[in-house]
């Protein structure tokens, strides 16, 4: 066998591996990723208090569609931003005689954001019920929604704290659906929460 014939034969080869191996990503293990993540996200042994005087559970993603959003009511832009455009959102799926879709807002600064202080602040914003906690309880709840949160102490003393500026959706099983991007365009983000509602 030729020299050309036998590099032909060994790209040849080599072509095949990758397509097999792209084809066992594409068909096989990337789905179940996916499939994974979505029937995982939100689950856990966590057990929260709402601002309504309800619990907040996995259970409690089932029943209807729902947004949660992590963050902390001192928040000085990306958590009042985020309950300003869930307004929006309420107000723009009013217009086409759908929803609201009932979302919740779970803080990430539970020493401080107790559930009276919290019903105060997403009073505004309709459809929104707050949810805190213990700090164990919070935390498994961070663990469970995959949620970034950390302490970051500020120089003039106190803290503040970062955290994920997503909004989550989940479809009426508690399965999750699709993320919100922080300022996601509105018209997009309905269009989101319009599918979750129709499916």
């Amino acid at each position: 066998m030729s020299t050309l014939r036998k590099v032909a034969f060994a790209a040849w080869g080599v072509l095949a591996v990758l397509a097999l191996s792209l084809g066992a990503w594409v068909y096989i293990l990337e789905p179940r990723l996916n499939r994974s993540v979505a029937d995982t996200l939100g689950q856990g042994d966590y057990e929260l208090v709402t601002t309504d005087g309800g619990t907040f559970t996995e259970d409690t993603l089932e029943g209807a569609p729902s947004a949660v959003f992590f963050g902390f009511a001192h928040c000085p832009e990306v958590c009042p931003t985020t309950l300003g455009d869930i307004g929006v959102w309420q107000e723009m799926l009013a217009g086409e005689g759908k929803g609201p879709i009932r979302a919740f807002f779970v803080t990430v600064d539970p020493e401080r954001d107790t559930p009276e202080m919290l019903g105060d602040y997403v009073s505004w914003a309709e459809g929104v019920t707050g949810v805190s906690g213990s700090r164990e309880e919070i935390d498994k709840a961070i663990s469970a929604f995959r949620i970034y949160a950390r302490k970051v102490p500020l120089d003039e003393g106190g803290y503040t704290m970062d955290h994920s500026a997503m909004v989550l959706l989940f479809d009426e099983h508690g399965r999750f659906f699709q993320p919100v991007s922080y300022q996601e365009d509105p018209k997009k983000a309905v269009g989101k929460i319009r599918r979750l509602l129709a499916g």
